[in-house]
């Protein structure tokens, strides 16, 4: 059982979220200080133009410090070019790789479309952590999705 509290919602591009989810990209890297800790459940929603929740995955580990020192430690594991490291982390002082593991893709993507007729629900341009009532536009969206988060969360989701 995860706490609640520390359910992340994490925005990737799709192809990112493809990668995580077919267990080829396992480090996610960050412009800021992440801090997560090991087991924590990572809700994967894929930007446009999928805009749709996809799956899940559980963080690892955390690594935080300087975009070299991040870039030097997971390059083999980000699923990017140097070039696009660079590019993504200019002018950042500090970044964080997060390590993922056991990917789950739901059955079904849930789309934004459908979160949203649940309720007010807004990606994050990067990450945010998820409340009882994010949690439960997503179960009213897709059941499946919602019976997943609450078997891994322990029945967060209110009534």
């Amino acid at each position: 059982m995860n706490d609640l509290g520390r359910a992340m919602l994490l925005s990737v591009h799709p192809r990112f979220a493809t990668a995580i989810l077919a267990g080829s990209k396992t480090v996610e890297v960050r412009r800021q200080r992440v801090a997560a800790p090991p087991g924590t459940t990572v809700v994967l929603y894929a930007t446009a133009p999928t805009m749709a929740l996809v799956g899940l995955a559980r963080i690892a580990a955390v690594s935080v410090g300087s975009p070299r020192e991040v870039w030097r430690a997971h390059r083999t594991q980000t699923g990017i070019s140097r070039r696009e490291f660079d590019e993504y982390m200019s002018g950042a002082t500090q970044a964080s790789g997060l390590t993922l593991e056991e990917p789950q893709p739901f059955n079904e993507p849930v789309p934004l479309s459908a979160l949203r007729a649940a309720g007010t629900f807004h990606p994050p341009q990067s990450y945010r952590y998820l409340n009882g009532e994010a949690l439960r536009q997503v179960d009213e969206a897709s059941p499946a999705a919602g019976t997943v988060l609450r078997g891994i969360l322990g029945d967060p989701v209110p009534a």
